[in-house]
Parts: C-alpha cells; sequence; structure tokens
C-alpha cells in the first residue's frame, strides 16, 4: 500500500511541476531558517568543545548590589571572587576570567587593535582549549605574574602570518608591557573562551583589582558531577548575604546568582539580577512561540496551495469514494503525499542549512564561529518537517476527503 501511495505521490507531483516546485521551496526556506536558528540556539546554550564541561559549571557573571541611595549591576570585583568564591567546598574549581578588553599591540611601527582577557591557572582547567603549540598559562604563570602570553590561530597569522608553531617565543609590547608567546590554541567564539590572547591576571600593572569589590571579572565554578549544581547554588545563594561593602552604609544587600549558559543568557535578556529565577523558562517558551508562529505563515500559504492541487483531484477523489475508499483513506494518502514532498523539502533544507551555516562561519558575522552540525540539529530538522507536512497537509485533506461522490464526479466543491 506504501509503495502504492508513493507512485501515485510521485505521478501528482509531476503533473504539475509549477506547483511542485513552489512547494519545495516554501519548505526549504523555512526550514533552513529554522535550523540555522536551532543550530546557533543550540551552540550558544549547550556548548560542546571548549565548554565541553558546561554540563557541570556554573558561573556567577553579575553582582546586584544595593543601598539606600546606590545600585551596583554589572561583573564582579576580583575580591569577591578570591575572598568569597575561592573558598567554596562544593565545587571542584573556582576559576577567576577576565572580560576581554580592546588592547594595542606594537609592532615597531605596526599597530593591532586585539581583544585580551586575564585568567588564572584554573581558566584552563574549566574550558578544554584545543593547543595547537605551546603550551597553556600554568599555576606557577599565575604566581609570579610572568609575561606570557597565550594567543589563538588567528591572531598568530595575523600578527606574524605564519602558522602556529613559529608564533612560539616571539615577544610583543602590548598596551605598552613586553610579553612572551607560550601557546597557541584553537579560534573559540563562546561566552567564556572568546578573546585573541590571553595574560596571567597578575601581570597586570597594577595591582587595584585585588581591591575591587565590582570590575570586570567573572567566575567559573565547575562541579564535581551535575548532581551537585543545585547546591552550588544554594552555595552561592548563602554566600551572597554575607559580603560585607567597604561602605555598609552605602551598600546593605547583595546578591549573587551561580547561572548555567542558558540561565545566563535569559536572565540578561529576560531575567532579573534580584531574584534566583533567571527567567529560562520564559525565553525557552518565547523562543518556541516565535519558532510556531514563523512556521504558520508558510504552512497557511501550503494549506492553501495543496488545497488548489487536491481541487484538481475532485474526479480521482470522487471515483475512489465511489469504488469503497473511506475518508480516512484519502485523508491517510494525501497526508503522505504531502509528507513526502515535506520530507524531500526536508532533505534539501538540510542540505541549504549546512551551507548556510558554511556561509555564516566564512563571512565572519560572528567571530571565530564554528557550529556542529550534530545529530541533535538533524533530529530537529526532521521533528520541523513531520510538523510542516501535518499542519499544511491535515486541513486540505480532512476537507476533500469529507466531498460527496457525486458533487467530486460532477467537479463541484
Amino acid at each position: 500500500m506504501l509503495r502504492h501511495y508513493v507512485l501515485n505521490a510521485w505521478g501528482v507531483f509531476m503533473r504539475r511541476k509549477m506547483f511542485t516546485a513552489i512547494n519545495l521551496l516554501c519548505i526549504v526556506l523555512t526550514l533552513v531558517v529554522l535550523m540555522v536558528v536551532t543550530a546557533l540556539l543550540e551552540q550558544a546554550f549547550y556548548p560542546r568543545g571548549v565548554e565541553g564541561k558546561s554540563e557541570r559549571f556554573l558561573q556567577v557573571f553579575t553582582l546586584n548590589a544595593e543601598g539606600p541611595h546606590m545600585t551596583i549591576n554589572g561583573p564582579l570585583g576580583y575580591r569577591i571572587i578570591e575572598k568569597y568564591l575561592k573558598p567554596m567546598r562544593s565545587v571542584e574549581a573556582v576559576a577567576v576570567a577576565g572580560l576581554p578588553q580592546t588592547v594595542a599591540v606594537y609592532q615597531g611601527e605596526r599597530v593591532s587593535k586585539v581583544e585580551m582577557r586575564l585568567t588564572d591557572a584554573e581558566y584552563w582547567k574549566v574550558l578544554d582549549f584545543r593547543v595547537l603549540a605551546g603550551r597553556v598559562l600554568s599555576a606557577a604563570d599565575i604566581e609570579r605574574g610572568s609575561s606570557n602570553l597565550v594567543i589563538n590561530a588567528s591572531t598568530a597569522k595575523r600578527l606574524f602570518g605564519s602558522g602556529a608553531g613559529t608564533a612560539l617565543g616571539r615577544k610583543l609590547s602590548v598596551g605598552g608591557q613586553s610579553f612572551s608567546v607560550v601557546g597557541v590554541v584553537a579560534d573559540e567564539m563562546h561566552v567564556n573562551a572568546y578573546a585573541d590572547m590571553w595574560a596571567p591576571l597578575t601581570s597586570a600593572p597594577s595591582s587595584d583589582y585585588r581591591k575591587s569589590f565590582n570590575g570586570q571579572f567573572t567566575a567559573l565554578l565547575l562541579a564535581r558531577s551535575a548532581a551537585d549544581l543545585p547546591l552550588i547554588r544554594r552555595e552561592v545563594e548563602s554566600i551572597s548575604a554575607t559580603i560585607v561593602h567597604d561602605d555598609p552604609a552605602k551598600i546593605t544587600s547583595t546578591r549573587l546568582w551561580a547561572d548555567s549558559k542558558l540561565d545566563l543568557f535569559a536572565r540578561t535578556l529576560v531575567g532579573s539580577n534580584r531574584r534566583a529565577d533567571s527567567g529560562a523558562d520564559m525565553l525557552l517558551a518565547a523562543i518556541v512561540i516565535g519558532m510556531l508562529g514563523f512556521m504558520l505563515l508558510p504552512a497557511l500559504n501550503l494549506v492553501n496551495l495543496n488545497t488548489g492541487r487536491i481541487l484538481e483531484r475532485r474526479a480521482e477523489i470522487g471515483v475512489r469514494k465511489a469504488f469503497g475508499a473511506t475518508s480516512g483513506q484519502l485523508v491517510r494518502q494525501l497526508i503522505i503525499e504531502n509528507l513526502l514532498l515535506c520530507g524531500a523539502g526536508g532533505v534539501l533544507g538540510l542540505a541549504g542549512a549546512r551551507l548556510a551555516l558554511w556561509w555564516i562561519e566564512g563571512a565572519g558575522l560572528i567571530p571565530y564561529l564554528a557550529v556542529d552540525f550534530n545529530l541533535a540539529v538533524f533530529g530537529w530538522g526532521v521533528l520541523l518537517t513531520f510538523v510542516f507536512g501535518l499542519l499544511s497537509g491535515a486541513l486540505p485533506a480532512w476537507k476533500m476527503s469529507r466531498l460527496d461522490p457525486v458533487h467530486a464526479l460532477k467537479g463541484a466543491a
């Protein structure tokens, strides 16, 4: 029976090639957009690679502090991390990462602008950078405040015009300080890994950062297992209540939240720094509603196209009903035809999405972007194709299956 449906569908598709081409184009364009968005969202919320341990690390990014006449909302100061978060017992490691800062690199008369991040040694344990040459920063580098640098592959090529290996040992003047390149890592675009170069935080020209209550740092908390994440969240929340400002009369309450990648994006976009709920459920609901809404318009267009295509087959439907075909059989046949068309569109859509992602990566619209087009994305594509086929085929199929055979044979709707 299925073979009969497939052969019959092929004949129908070839009968009106223009209708088929328009249907396919509508399906392909919709699925390309949805699958590209899905791949980018997965890359942001559930990353692999350098942030492959993200299922068991949280980050404390924002300090919310309030008093009678002032409010502080922003990244942490180093003192908060060193005094309150480093001693935590429920974690495997607490890493310090400075926010990327634009600095000038001097090579003779040539000046280049790059993004530099200050880190501690634990940072390189929490994140899994792919080392192309040399090594990453060590605890000894941090302890003695060495002038060693790690740079990424693109920066090595831009500054030295050669491969990763030849960059090792080269000297650079960065912001007026002399540094030596000890390692080259692969390019990364994730929030916590993005930078062009990395230096020990103790190499900063001034130690004033150690005294800062708020500043330009974030803390990465690595759990021993994913099961420890709720405990870490509770400990961070309790720690925040013990933080004392330099002037307790100005700041009377402080709040810290340990967030996952999804929570961090949600808190930034739709949530609040004043409550534990990051707004992740609201963000996911908004994304799902937006994707369904995006699918609605092309689905309605396909309903109209499918209705027109099916109306041309009234005589065929009338004959089949006259010979005993049930409404269920007709609905099943018409939906299978539409699912086959959507399946073909899905295959083309998957190929189109891969090409679109390659173009986005190559165009440099998002620096250092490298998207994994994995089985999860493919699964979402298959699911979206199935939903798309049902949405656009069920209503016309149900309507036409209920035609009276006599009217259908006469060509009446």
